[in-house]
């Protein structure tokens, strides 16, 4: 299990706590200067401030550096304690590490003016042995901290150029793939409109010139070949439009909003579905309906769109190879799922003058499986059967990242 880290004003509270723990075991063994002279209450109030400005050592660098230094100066006139020193030596590092710029040239000429005064005074007044000691402690004191800190600042300021120019690089990296994104798609759409709507294109202009030709020639309206023809026509017009919507999602770049007419298609659509279908239908002898049970609401649009390509597919076949009769259509609404249901008139046998090649019902069934829903199609009681199960609530949290 991984420990929690302590925050800033934790870990000031822990140094002004174990400093404070610290001096008052110091003072109750009367380890301080002059402890034969000093009462141990003259050297308690130093403590206690330096232990109080540790508390704010990260939010007042400024102020601490100062108030430290009038504190730390007292506590060697009132008898010097160790633990006071030391929360000195850190309040100094702080306000270096956590100050602004200018706080380490200054901190630094007064702490060499600070060592300067006091070597000299004990060149003077004290014998060799004690001036060199003065001068080793007050360098520890007053300079060692600012090093340390400067050290400090400068790796602390390398990290995060560092992580700038990270983030800069990710950015690019970023910003490259999606250009590149962009142009596959850009070359995608451009493929697609050159060569598969041309192709569309041409399918439906020969087939309105073979039903012209075949009017002229005067063949009856109910002939099996103007029907053919007309299926072929209708259904390339409709991959032509299909293929326009494509073109234009892949074309848009996602820097906006999308133009609406490239919108992914829903349920709120089928009645136009139905319509198409009725109209193709009707010389064939087929008949549509459609039957929504529960409240619509609002579908995720990967349900939406799902359902309206499984609701399209099943029309489309029942088209190519359902015999005479009505086909029903299904939409049962329910809290935690959406149901298709589709019967058609089944034509077993020879009758079926349009084979498939099944690509439809694995395209709704894979279709189904990416939302977390089941999908089954075949004869049933003389009609062929689609069902297909879409949850609505798994949808929303693991479908919309397939879709």
């Amino acid at each position: 299990m991984r420990r929690p880290t302590p925050t800033p004003r934790q870990v000031d509270a822990s140094i002004a706590l174990a400093g404070l723990l610290g001096g008052l075991l110091l003072i109750a063994f009367q380890v301080y200067d002059h402890s034969s002279t000093v009462p141990r209450w003259q050297v308690l109030p130093a403590l206690l401030a330096m232990a109080a400005l540790e508390l704010v050592r990260r939010t007042r660098p400024i102020t601490i550096a100062v108030l430290g230094g009038l504190v730390f100066a007292g506590s060697i006139f009132s008898g010097a304690l160790l633990a006071t020193t030391m929360m000195y030596t850190d309040l100094l590092y702080a306000a270096v590490v956590y100050g602004p710029r200018r706080m380490s040239p200054i901190l630094h000429i007064s702490g060499i003016a600070s060592v300067l005064v006091l070597s000299t005074l004990s060149f003077v007044y004290s014998d060799t042995g004690t001036a060199v000691a003065v001068v080793v402690i007050t360098t520890l004191v007053f300079l060692g901290p600012l090093w340390s800190a400067d050290i400090v600042r400068k790796h602390r300021q390398e990290a995060e150029s560092q992580r700038l120019r990270a983030e800069q690089t990710a950015l690019l990296s970023e910003m490259d793939r999606r250009e590149a994104v962009v142009t596959e798609r850009a070359r995608m759409a451009s493929e697609l409109h050159d060569v598969v709507a041309n192709h569309l294109s041409a399918i439906a202009i020969h087939a309105t010139g073979a039903q012209s030709m075949a009017r002229r020639q005067g063949r009856p309206a109910d002939d099996p070949v103007l029907e053919v023809l007309g299926v072929i026509r209708e259904n390339s017009v409709q991959g032509l439009a299909e293929m326009r919507r494509i073109v234009g999602l892949l074309r848009d770049s996602g820097g906006g909003e999308a133009d609406e007419s490239y919108a992914a298609p829903d349920l709120s659509a089928v009645d136009a579905l139905l319509a198409k279908a009725r109209a193709a239908g009707r010389d064939v002898g087929l008949d549509f309906e459609l039957a929504e049970h529960g409240e619509r609401g609002v579908l995720p649009v990967p349900v939406g769109l799902a359902a309206y390509r499984i609701v399209q597919e099943s029309l489309t076949n029942a088209l190519k190879h359902a015999g005479p009769g009505e086909v029903r259509v299904l939409l049962d609404f329910r809290a935690e799922e959406l149901r298709i249901s589709v019967d058609s008139p089944f034509r077993s046998g020879a009758g079926q003058a349009l084979p498939g090649a099944r690509a439809g019902l694995v395209g709704m069934a894979e279709r189904a499986s990416l939302l977390g829903g089941s999908f089954e199609a075949g004869p049933r009681e003389g009609s062929w059967s689609v069902r297909a199960v879409l949850p609505r609530e798994q949808a929303t949290e693991e479908g919309a990242g397939r879709s």
